[in-house]
C-alpha cells in the first residue's frame, strides 16, 4: 500500500509536474497534500487543477486561510510587507470559479483509515495549524503529541509548514514531515516529497529530493512582473524575505 505524501507546495506547478513524472500519481493509493498549496509560485489554477485531477486529499495551510479571507471579502494584518502581500492578492484574483470552490471546501485537518491504520493530517501540528515541528524539535514535544493521539487511535501523523522533511517514531506515533513540495528553505532548491508504505504491521517512510524545472518558475516570475527576490529564492533554495 503506497500513499504519495506532499506538503507546502506554494502554487510551484512545475514542481508537481516533476512529482508526476517520477510517480505515475494514480498507482497510489492516496495522495495526501498537508497546506499550502498556493501562494509565492505563480502556478494558482494549474496547482489546484493538478491536485484535483489526482484526488489529492488535501487540507489548508496558513497561506491557503489568508486566500480565502480575501476571497470572502476580508484582510488579514501579516505579512504587511507588500511584496509578500502581492501573492496572496494575485492568488485571490486569478482563481476561477471551479478552483475557488476547491479551495473554500477544504478544512484544517483531515483524518482517514488506510490499510486498517488511522492517519491524520495537519498543517502544523495537532495542537496548532500555525505551530511549526522541525528536526530539531525536542523529543519531549513530539511525546506530548503521541499521547494525544494514541488516545484518538491515530498511529501515523503527517505535517507540513516547517518546510522541513523528517521521520520520527515517538511514543508508538510516526510522525512524517515531507517537506516543500515547492519552496524548500535549506539551500537545496529541489522539491521535496516522500512515499508512505503500509504493508501488514510494517511502517515505512521514504523522502525524496527531485530536481524540477526551477527556470520555468523565474520566467514566469519575470513575466508576470514580481520582484526579483522571489527568482533569487526559487535558484537557491531559500527564504531570502
Amino acid at each position: 500500500m503506497k500513499i504519495l505524501l506532499l506538503a507546502d507546495i506554494h502554487s510551484n506547478f512545475p514542481a508537481l509536474s516533476a512529482v508526476g513524472r517520477a510517480f505515475a500519481p494514480a498507482t497510489f493509493e492516496a495522495v495526501l497534500n498537508c497546506g499550502d498549496s498556493l501562494v509565492y509560485a505563480p502556478f494558482y489554477n494549474e496547482t489546484v487543477e493538478w491536485l484535483r485531477d489526482h484526488h489529492a486529499i488535501s487540507i489548508l495551510g496558513n497561506t491557503d486561510r489568508k486566500v480565502i479571507k480575501l476571497l470572502k471579502g476580508k484582510d488579514f494584518k501579516k505579512p504587511s510587507n507588500k511584496e509578500k502581500r502581492m501573492m496572496y492578492l494575485r492568488a485571490a484574483e486569478e482563481l476561477n470559479t471551479k478552483n475557488t470552490t476547491w479551495l473554500l471546501g477544504l478544512k484544517k485537518e483531515k483524518k482517514l483509515k488506510i490499510s486498517g491504520r488511522e492517519i491524520a493530517l495537519y498543517h502544523g501540528s495537532p495542537d496548532d495549524p500555525d505551530e511549526f515541528l522541525f528536526n530539531t524539535t525536542p523529543d519531549a514535544r513530539f511525546l506530548q503529541l503521541a499521547e494525544k493521539m494514541r488516545r484518538k487511535g491515530i498511529s501515523i501523523v503527517v505535517t507540513g509548514h516547517s518546510h522541513t522533511p523528517y521521520v520520527k517514531k515517538l511514543g508508538g506515533v510516526w510522525f512524517i514531515n515531507p517537506g516543500s513540495t515547492g519552496r524548500m528553505f535549506d539551500g537545496d532548491p529541489r522539491l521535496s516529497c516522500a512515499v508512505l508504505q503500509l504493508t501488514g504491521a510494517e511502517v515505512r517512510v521514504t523522502p525524496h529530493r527531485l530536481e524540477y524545472d526551477v527556470e520555468a518558475v523565474v520566467k514566469r516570475l519575470q513575466q508576470e512582473g514580481y520582484p526579483p527576490v522571489y527568482k533569487d529564492m526559487y535558484r537557491l533554495g531559500r527564504k531570502l524575505n
